[in-house]
């Protein structure tokens, strides 16, 4: 059986609640708005004052073999003090990247229906030499990146 709608439509809502919480046990000052329609999932004051805005972006475990990492169709325009988080479930990693690195590493779509869209693919996926076994992993050019805390909005 697939999975439910239920399920798929609250991941990305539960992980961004599980990322703040996270935040908030690393001492973090974060804010979460009303409404979501600038996407900006929290607001972030750091130690010496100044604001950071974030958006939170989840893959499920439950994704196509090979997309684990791959987050598509996000409208971006460079801002200051923004932030991306995005999170892989069936990797259990976590990478964050200012605007601006974002802008410097994602593809943005030229034409279609997410024209002017931008997509990041942080992993690859090979098949080991030795089991024959398809695994995914982080590209090396992404692993900069790779956080497993958030002592960068400290």
């Amino acid at each position: 059986m697939g999975v439910s709608f239920r399920h798929s439509a609250g991941f990305g809502k539960r992980m961004e609640y599980n990322l703040v919480g996270k935040m908030l046990m690393e001492g973090l000052d974060v804010y979460l708005p009303l409404v979501d329609d600038h996407g900006v999932d929290c607001v972030i004051k750091k130690e010496d004052g100044t604001f950071i805005e974030v958006q939170i972006k989840a893959r499920s475990k439950e994704v196509t073999d090979g997309d684990a990492a791959l987050f598509a169709a996000i409208t971006h325009e460079l801002t200051e003090n923004f932030y991306f988080v995005f999170y892989s479930e069936r990797l259990d990693m976590m990478w964050i990247l200012s605007s601006e690195d974002f802008l410097a590493e994602c593809t943005t779509n030229k034409n279609g229906k997410n024209k002017g869209k931008h997509s990041i693919w942080f992993n690859g996926n090979r098949k080991d030499k030795k089991t024959g076994i398809k695994k995914e992993y982080c590209k090396k050019k992404f692993e900069k990146y790779i956080a497993t805390d958030f002592s960068i909005f400290h």
